[in-house]
């Protein structure tokens, strides 16, 4: 374990192995469990009970809620939120036993990733099937079972999870515009966004 600041919190009931990487700023509620090789950005928060997996990557302002379990070889950019018992998956066809019935070991199945981009939100008690990419700024909606790609500004719901909108920066689901076909608005913020073949943008960015 490396902690490189005063800044730095890890409650005395953590279980956080000494190769992981904790980078300054962020706290470890009790009863999380962090192993070797996975990496805390600065400034995340790891909520209690929150199971990180060897090797997963998690960026920097990252809110890990309560009990949520993240599998190896998650990578989770900065900035996002995962709700409390979200799940990150890592085996597509899971199973216990190879078909003569012996018990499976490490090198008999092959890790699957979840990737989940800058600044996304998975809801509380949704669960990310790998392989899959949730997208910048996307949202998964509460108790959702995502099983493909969600792209960026996305707001996905349901078991399989589908996209029945669009939600902007501020987390909350975009109005369309009555003047333009393609333009959405921010209720909260009035900030504009523009649909182009399937995916959206904000107005100011390119």
């Amino acid at each position: 374990m490396m902690s490189d600041s005063k800044e730095t919190f890890i409650h005395a009931q953590a279980d956080v192995d000494q190769g992981a990487i904790i980078e300054s700023g962020s706290k470890i509620w009790e009863l999380a469990r962090v192993r070797s090789g996975a990496k805390i950005g600065s400034e995340t928060i790891i909520g209690r009970s929150a199971y990180i997996d060897t090797d997963v990557q998690i960026g920097a302002k990252c809110k890990v809620q309560n009990n949520a379990l993240i599998y190896s070889p998650a990578v989770i950019a900065d900035g996002v939120f995962i709700g409390p018992g979200a799940i990150l998956t890592n085996d597509l066809n899971p199973r216990a036993i190879n078909e003569t019935g012996t018990q499976k070991s490490a090198t008999d199945w092959k890790v699957q990733r979840v990737e989940i981009l800058y600044g996304a939100s998975i809801g509380a008690g949704a669960i990310c099937v790998a392989p899959v990419t949730i997208g910048s700024w996307a949202m998964v909606g509460a108790g959702a079972v995502v099983i493909k790609n969600v792209p960026d500004f996305a707001l996905v719901v349901g078991n399989p999870a589908k996209q029945i909108g669009w939600v902007g920066k501020s987390g909350s689901k975009l109005d369309k515009s009555k003047d333009h076909e393609n333009k959405y608005i921010c209720p909260i913020t009035k900030n504009e966004y523009l649909e182009e073949s399937g995916k959206l943008r904000a107005q100011d960015e390119k």
